[in-house]
């Protein structure tokens, strides 16, 4: 058991993920079962984009494994897909596998959705580093992001599920220096989901380079994000009223912000030049 992940009870009556070090819970509220659906299977419309053709496998990174629940959503859609579709390459990136560890425990593995070939699948990914059917290939790497995003070598992300800790108990995965190291291993169609709708966490996306708009509800967010590397692929984006609520913001850039970043936003095509 790990000393650093207990199960609790959220205020839906159903288990998560608590993380004694941030003190945050992994998917609050709403818990592991419904959130990852709601907030990232649905908006990526997965289903969908497995059932193209394609001869390239779809790249996910799954940018915070925590208890594996939105890997193993987007598994299960893939699993569950008459054959042949496109093949799914889910890339998980976490400092460790604890928290995965423990929510395999046989206590606590139907709450997580990891009873059976699930929890097969979980436990080689841990031992192994690496779980692949005839439709899904899952791999895992360990380390300090954003640096190991550099590592992924599957080919340029479609879709990315950006879930690590918030911003005020990981600050630095929510720079625009991160969201650059991420754009770097993006291809041309992708689209980067987070639950995290601050103005600065948007902010930091469009000094990166890409183009955001709103994403729908979930749990007690009224709001959530949705930012692409081409702008017609949000059903959303942004307008010039954001632009407006940015300037009247009390926080509205990220800690490594340019002096200048208010003007490069302005600029950014998503709102025309010399907004």
């Amino acid at each position: 058991m790990s000393r650093f992940h207990e199960v609790v009870v959220t205020t839906e009556n159903v288990r998560a993920m608590l993380d004694r070090e941030t003190g945050e819970v992994m998917h609050p509220v709403v818990g592991p079962l419904v959130e990852p659906p709601q907030l990232y299977i649905g908006p990526s419309r997965l289903a969908e984009q497995l059932s193209s053709p394609a001869n390239a496998p779809l790249v996910l990174l799954d940018v915070g494994l925590g208890a594996g629940s939105n890997a193993i959503a987007a598994r299960r859609v893939s699993e569950a897909l008459e054959r042949p579709v496109r093949r799914l390459h889910i890339v998980s990136f976490d400092r460790t596998a604890a928290a995965l560890e423990t929510a395999l425990q046989q206590s606590n593995a139907a709450a997580f959705d990891l009873e059976g070939e699930a929890g097969d699948a979980a436990r080689t990914l841990i031992a192994t580093g690496c779980h692949e059917t005839d439709a899904t290939t899952w791999t895992v790497v360990i380390g300090e992001l954003p640096g190991t995003l550099a590592s992924v070598s599957c080919g340029p992300a479609d879709v990315v599920y950006w879930d690590p800790f918030s911003p005020s108990a990981n600050p630095g995965l929510w720079t625009a220096g991160a969201f650059s190291a991420l754009r770097r291993v993006c291809g041309p169609r992708a689209t980067v989901h987070t639950y995290s709708a601050a103005t600065a966490t948007r902010a930091a996306l469009l000094l990166a380079g890409f183009a955001v708009g709103r994403g729908g509800p979930s749990g007690s967010k009224q709001q959530t994000t949705i930012a692409a590397v081409d702008e017609s692929d949000l059903e959303q984006p942004l307008d010039k009223r954001w632009l407006e609520r940015l300037s009247r913001s009390s926080a509205p850039f990220p800690e490594d912000a340019p002096p200048d970043a208010m003007l490069r936003i302005r600029r950014h095509p998503q709102f025309g030049v010399g907004a």
